[in-house]
């Protein structure tokens, strides 16, 4: 039997669903003898939202772990206890479905972190405003690493604005010629992007 990833994350989908969680990425990695499957979850968007509502209700409290004046809304909001839920009744899920062949490998389930990665457009326009750092498959104005503040979230494109954070790189010398300030990346050109922590 050959691994399924789109059918592990569908079904990592709907028993996070029932902790009122979202699957935010779901990652295979090594050989045969040493296999990991790495589940990230997050918060589902109503549970996020009541987060929310009681960081304001309540901005003076240490409730939510110090994370206060932080969009809570944006953050996971994922604790130990939903880690530890999650994982025993996925890993009884996997193991009675057979999902992952053979007995041995390792399940990790965490939080995506604060330096998450962004993964589809919808990531894209949630973070919006937030600092980001991306490399691109094929160089835009002569670099393939930008960092900047997510300004834009466009159908096929986002927009940087790099006066945010000084780039790395060739980026100065290289973007001559077109705007200093902003750089428009398409998504499909986008190798990879993390968020960078504000704290």
């Amino acid at each position: 039997m050959a691994l399924s990833l789109d059918q592990i994350r569908s079904t990592a989908q709907r028993v996070a669903s029932s902790h009122g969680l979202d699957v935010v990425e779901v990652e295979y990695r090594g050989g045969p003898k040493e296999r990991t499957l790495r589940v990230f979850i997050e918060k589902n968007a109503e549970e996020r939202a009541k987060l929310a509502a009681q960081a304001a209700a309540a901005p003076e409290t240490d409730e939510l772990n110090g994370l206060h004046g932080l969009d809570m809304d944006r953050l996971a909001g994922v604790t130990h206890d939903d880690c530890t839920a999650f994982s025993r009744d996925f890993g009884t899920v996997l193991d009675v479905e057979e999902l992952v062949p053979g007995t041995e490998y390792t399940l990790e389930v965490s939080s995506p972190g604060l330096d998450r990665k962004l993964y589809h457009p919808a990531d894209y326009q949630r973070f919006s405003g937030s600092l980001v750092k991306l490399q691109t498959f094929a160089p835009v104005a002569g670099n393939r690493h930008w960092q900047g503040r997510l300004t834009q979230v466009g159908d096929h494109a986002i927009l940087l604005d790099l006066g945010a954070l000084k780039q790395k790189g060739k980026s100065k010398k290289a973007a001559s010629g077109v705007n200093q300030n902003s750089v428009e990346i398409e998504f499909s050109n986008i190798e990879k992007a993390n968020l960078i922590p504000e704290i």
